[in-house]
């Protein structure tokens, strides 16, 4: 796709956010494009312990959860530095609101486990000093759509995961994002929108523009936009 003419600052961070196979990676692709920023995504390939943990949530879920955090702040600090355009395919705050949360709530990770991880949190990302999205892109979608893009992308770990997982994930990031005040907040609905349409994506930036040169944070919902297939 062709890049956009936009008025986003040349540094700016847009970063996605949205359950597992929401389409985030996709998104982050199109958009990248469309604004000439580099791409910034989620380390799975190599991941040592992901496939562990979809076996045993209980043993490997803090040891995962370590490793997000620390990959991803190292992430975030490199693309601050870098002074660069980026669009990064997933918030570090779903780590610790989500995913963390989820595992101590089913009994998965210790208080004592939870403590340490939270507390390692906060010091790094909940102080002045971090370098927080100027947007995050909310993705959203009816959970039927979602599970059958888990399904077609044919991840075994993940489609031997049982629905009750998939659902009671997809309800923490319903209450999650209603709460989220980092950041202004653009949501996209995947049952409406296709970024593979030039019509789409300039709205898309449209958008963000206007979220980026708000005087406070806010939520945004974009709903007329041409849908030509989908995220």
């Amino acid at each position: 796709m062709e890049p956009v003419k936009h008025d986003l600052k040349n540094n700016s961070l847009i970063t996605l956010a949205g359950t597992v196979g929401v389409g985030k990676s996709t998104l982050t692709n199109a958009l990248s494009d469309t604004l000439g920023f580099k791409a910034a995504f989620e380390k799975v390939d190599g991941n040592p312990y992901l496939e562990d943990y979809y076996d045993d949530f209980e043993k490997w879920s803090f040891h995962l959860q370590m490793y997000f955090l620390a990959e991803r702040f190292k992430q975030q600090k490199r693309m601050h530095e870098e002074g660069l355009g980026y669009v990064q395919d997933r918030s570090i705050y779903e780590d610790v609101g989500i995913f963390a949360q989820l595992q101590y709530d089913q009994g998965n990770m210790t208080t004592r486990d939870f403590s340490t991880y939270h507390s390692l949190f906060e010091a790094m990302v909940m102080n002045p000093y971090f370098p927080k999205p100027d947007v995050l892109i909310y993705i959203n979608g009816s959970l039927e759509s979602i599970l059958r893009r888990i399904e077609s992308r044919g991840r075994q770990m993940e489609i031997d995961t049982p629905r009750s997982f998939w659902e009671d994930l997809y309800e923490r990031y319903q209450t999650w994002i209603v709460n989220f005040r980092e950041c202004p907040v653009l949501h996209l609905d995947i049952d409406q929108y296709d970024c593979r349409s030039e019509q789409s994506m300039k709205e898309i930036v449209r958008a963000l523009e206007e979220l980026q040169q708000a005087d406070e944070p806010r939520h945004l919902k974009l709903s007329s936009m041409t849908k030509n297939g989908t995220l």
